[in-house]
């Protein structure tokens, strides 16, 4: 492969999948197992990104918040059981890739640039969204928020990718669609290329002052490629 690009990782979540229904339905069920009411979907879309413990931990405090009754009377770690439980049974149960998603990936990787999926779901989550999304077969590494001792944004992540890709910050881009993605790029010294269309606390995602707005991947790939033409 020649041309700048040596690795490209891609957040998955509101990126190369749309997973928020599945991931609210399980929220709302682990909630309603606990004695605790449903959430509305927007406010649980707006938590994805910073992994199961914290959207968790963040539903149980609006819980409280709104009955103070109910302080203490629901362990967050059974209501983190709960959600996993019920995340196994519903992940990729609606999930969908994002329009171009595979053709973009499929178009990098037949060009030599090395892909990894780098995501703060947990790993098993993440293989099964992979899986059932057809996408599993497209990336060299899958780093889950479990994979290592720290999540995105600590720059360690992405720089565990790029030693194990052989690529340097000044070839490697990561795409994501949150402030969490731009950040985990700022910190590891790498391109932060963002998409519009996932989840960023309902806040545009221009805002997190990303380097490139791509429309879709299509773009990315272009963008890629036609910088190694």
């Amino acid at each position: 492969m020649t041309g700048p690009y040596r690795l490209v990782s891609f957040d998955l979540d509101g990126t190369l999948v749309d997973t928020a229904a599945e991931i609210a339905e399980a929220a709302c069920l682990a909630l309603e197992e606990q004695g605790l009411p449903r959430r509305p979907v927007p406010e649980i879309v707006a938590l994805i990104g910073h992994g199961t413990e914290t959207l968790i931990r963040a539903l149980l405090a609006r819980a409280v918040a709104e009955d103070p009754a109910r302080a203490g009377q629901v362990p967050e770690a059974a209501l983190l059981a709960s959600m996993d439980t019920h995340y196994a049974r519903t992940t990729g149960t609606t999930a969908r890739p994002y329009p171009g998603a595979r053709e973009a990936v499929d178009r990098l990787g037949a060009q030599g640039v090395f892909l990894a999926c780098v995501t703060n779901k947990e790993s098993r989550h993440a293989q099964r969204v992979l899986e059932a999304t057809g996408l599993d077969d497209c990336f060299a590494v899958v780093i889950g928020g479990d994979t290592l001792p720290w999540k995105k944004p600590d720059a360690r992540v992405l720089q565990k990718v790029m030693e194990l890709a052989g690529a340097t910050p000044a070839t490697t881009a990561h795409v994501g669609d949150s402030g969490i993605d731009v950040q985990a790029a700022r910190n590891a010294g790498v391109a932060a290329w963002v998409v519009p269309y996932g989840y960023n606390g309902g806040r545009p995602i221009a805002e997190a002052g990303p380097d490139r707005v791509f429309e879709g991947l299509s773009g990315v790939a272009d963008h890629v490629l036609g910088a190694q033409a």
